[in-house]
């Protein structure tokens, strides 16, 4: 792609926070207005919470657990629930939020007359700039990011003889104070909770070129300056060291370097990763405005372009919002804006923060997933004291929602007594491995996820009566249904959800277990409970069930659609493997979306990779088409609403899926007595996309995969291997064979 296909701009400021464009490292990130001549950039630090470590949970959970589960049995569903609210919830029941950091202002003094003003993101440079005349002279923005420094960089430059002359403030809406800490430095600091909380503290230098910089107060001054270099760092004590400290090393470090220096530093690492993958997808109109393209989608247009510009911002996210050594991205990602965020900004695990890492190992980020590994086998120790305390169970347990201090306790309300979070959030473990055939990675990190996810399932499974093993107490994430008197439940036996859930969980620890030599009588119990798993079942209108019983809906639009996970991101169901359940789950979603199921960004991106699964290319863009025309604000954030980053990463990996699959055939990579990985090309090209390619992604089985097409065929594609393997390859829904590529070779088709 062209630099112009990689750049999202603006003809105008950003008037709301949802009109600023994002800049991050990880661990910072900020929102960036684009103010002529008042800027507002405002800016977060990953770890910044308020609250701490809570012990939730219930001394009453455990003692009361029989008796939820008989009622359940025995049809009692409004005594179980009212049971469970009782005795089953965290104590508290709530989490604490994410917040925002603070705010940096900058006000130019050459008045408001402003001309040939554009404000852009440049996905290739992770960089904002801003350009545009002012009195008579040209004014330029550079704002970045920095990983390799760990500050935000930006540079205020004119053409102007007599430089510029600018004002620069820190703020933060409560619990910090900002004053000068030295001729050009400014120091907000504060902490949390009424000062029980965290501490925090920020520090911004400025370097002025040609002119003077100078405090004022609170305030920085830069009078004559052809350019000035703002370095900003923030540190909270969540780690126990010392913020001020932090920050300020940073910043002193950063200042040490020149400008230019700086930039190629930061550019080179970003590009390392950004550039691995290439996608064109299509021409676009031309170099209009970002929000007037989305603007000509929404009245029905089309532009390809517009949708691979869409992918490449989702990897540029992720990117921007987890890397190594950083927490996972939350439910903003690394920006939310004020005091209490939206659900807290929290870490959703009944699917919001699973959505966010679909698309970290097939399109070539396998780094970012491994904040999400390092947080989830952090969540080992509480979740361990939780499975004990509420459940009696080995293992580790997480409901559906966590936070930074450890929350594996059931939260918010009955629907919080979900605990199939960490069963869910295991299945990362293993693709990390599928995708790279990383068996070290897996001993060390990945298995011990598995297994201790896999030990908990194995004790809490209990039996329905019947002689099969499903979960108790259960539901289908955040959904109800009608029982036969007219009652509505959440609270049911053996959720459609939960067992596809377990078999994913089981079949991947067997696989592990298996490849690594290990706890070969844990893999028998969980083969054993693997061949009791009640089956899946397909109910009167040929959909596949729900729930144990083929309840009728309260809101059969709902936007949760838990039951298809087996089918996406799920294995279990596939249109060869399995066609009468994959009929079925065809029918559940046309029956979901028939009443306004996708309403939401994230559930329509869901939607999207279910139909690219099901190898329906043009239902595919067309809800890719829905997810930017209902559920994309003008600067490409997604909509819940309101602002939600999942949608972005699941659109990113819808339109993977559409173009290269790999999750059929062997678990993995192959191994001896093992069947192979099946990599199927172009799986589900929609007609809208006769000409293009993409070159970088990745398949399970450890493969790199170039794919061309020209008039709705494939052209050529070529399959790398780093370490070499087999793999059955498929084109367009066509079988084209076993073939095996040795260590460092390739394949060309």
């Amino acid at each position: 792609m062209s630099a112009a296909d990689l750049t999202l701009w603006y003809p105008r400021p950003a008037a709301r926070w949802m009109e600023a464009l994002p800049i991050g490292n990880g661990a910072l990130g900020a929102m960036v207005f684009g103010g002529a001549p008042a800027e507002r950039i405002q800016f977060n630090e990953e770890t910044l919470w308020a609250g701490g470590p809570v012990d939730r949970d219930n001394p009453q959970a455990l003692a009361h657990l029989p008796e939820v589960r008989r009622l359940l049995l025995e049809g009692r569903h409004a005594e179980a629930t009212a049971v469970a609210q009782e005795t089953m919830m965290g104590v508290p029941p709530r989490i604490r939020p994410y917040q925002s950091f603070g705010d940096l202002w900058i006000d130019l003094e050459h008045g408001d007359d402003v001309a040939e003003y554009r404000r852009e993101l440049d996905l290739d440079a992770a960089a904002v700039r801003v350009r545009y005349g002012a009195g008579g002279a040209r004014h330029t923005r550079e704002c970045f990011v920095s990983a390799p420094d760990g500050v935000l960089v930006l540079r205020l430059s004119t053409d102007d003889p007599r430089g510029l002359a600018a004002r620069v403030r820190l703020s933060r809406e409560q619990e910090a104070e900002c004053h000068a800490a030295g001729e050009d430095r400014l120091r907000l600091h504060g902490a949390l909770d009424g000062g029980a909380g965290l501490r925090f503290e920020a520090h911004l230098r400025a370097l002025g070129h040609g002119g003077s910089v100078r405090t004022d107060g609170d305030t920085l001054r830069a009078e004559g300056c052809h350019a000035v270099t703002l370095l900003l760092a923030a540190a909270t004590s969540y780690r126990g060291g010392e913020p001020g400290a932090e920050a300020l090393a940073r910043v002193d470090a950063a200042a040490a370097r020149p400008y230019p220096e700086l930039l190629e530093r930061h550019t080179a690492e970003h590009r390392a990763l950004f550039r691995r993958v290439d996608l064109d997808l299509g021409m676009g109109p031309g170099d209009l405005p970002t929000d007037e393209r989305l603007a000509r989608v929404r009245a029905g247009a089309e532009d390809p372009a517009l949708l691979a510009l869409y992918f490449q911002f989702g990897r540029y996210l992720l990117m921007a919002s987890s890397r190594p050594g950083c927490l996972p991205a939350n439910l903003q990602g690394v920006w939310a804006d004020g005091m209490s965020p939206p659900w807290n900004s929290d870490y959703h695990t009944n699917i919001n923060l699973q959505m966010n890492y679909w698309p970290a190992e097939p399109a070539n980020l396998a780094e970012c997933a491994v904040p999400l590994l390092r947080y989830t086998d952090g969540l080992r120790a509480p979740g361990a004291r939780t499975a004990r305390a509420h459940y009696g169970c080995r293992g580790f347990v997480v409901h559906h929602l966590s936070d930074v201090w450890g929350c594996t306790t059931p939260c918010d309300g009955v629907w919080g007594i979900w605990p199939m979070g960490a069963a869910w959030l295991a299945q990362h473990a293993w693709e990390h491995y599928a995708f790279s055939g990383d068996a070290e990675a897996l001993r060390t990190l990945g298995y011990p996820i598995l297994r201790d996810a896999a030990r908990f399932i194995c004790d809490f499974l209990s039996e329905d009566g019947e002689g099969y093993l499903v979960t108790n107490p259960s539901h289908s994430p955040e959904n109800s249904f009608r029982l036969p008197d007219g009652s509505v439940s959440q609270f049911t036996v053996g959720a459609t959800m939960d067992l596809e859930i377990v078999f994913d969980l089981l079949t991947n620890t067997i696989a592990a277990a298996e490849l690594l030599g290990e706890d070969g009588e844990f893999r028998a119990e969980l083969r054993a409970a693997l061949g009791r798993l009640r089956p899946l079942r397909i109910g009167r209108h040929g959909q596949l069930q729900e729930w144990i019983e083929d309840y009728d809906e309260r809101d059969p639009g709902h936007r949760h659609m838990s039951h298809l996970f087996a089918l996406h991101p799920g294995r279990q169901i596939t249109p060869r493997a399995t066609p009468e359940l994959a009929r079925a789950v065809r029918t559940a979603l046309e029956r979901r979306l028939a009443h306004g199921g996708g309403h939401t960004g994230w559930s329509r991106a869901w939607v999207a990779n279910f139909w690219a699964r099901l190898e329906e290319g043009g239902e595919a863009h067309a809800h890719l088409l829905a997810l930017l025309r209902r559920s994309t604000a003008d600067n490409l954030f997604d909509l819940h609403p309101p602002f939600q980053i999942d949608g972005n990463f699941g659109g990113t990996a819808a339109i993977v899926e559409m173009l290269l699959q790999s999750h059929a055939g062997g678990n993995g990579p192959a191994r001896p007595g093992t069947a192979p990985p099946e990599i199927h090309l172009l799986p589900a090209l929609p007609v809208a996309w006769p000409d293009g390619h993409v070159r970088g992604l990745r398949a399970r089985g450890g493969f790199e995969v170039d794919v061309e097409w020209a008039g709705g065929r494939l052209r050529r594609a070529e399959i790398r291997a780093a370490r070499g393997g087999r793999l059955r390859l498929r084109i367009a829904g066509r079988d084209a064979g076993e073939h095996g590529i040795p260590e460092g070779g390739r394949l060309e088709v």
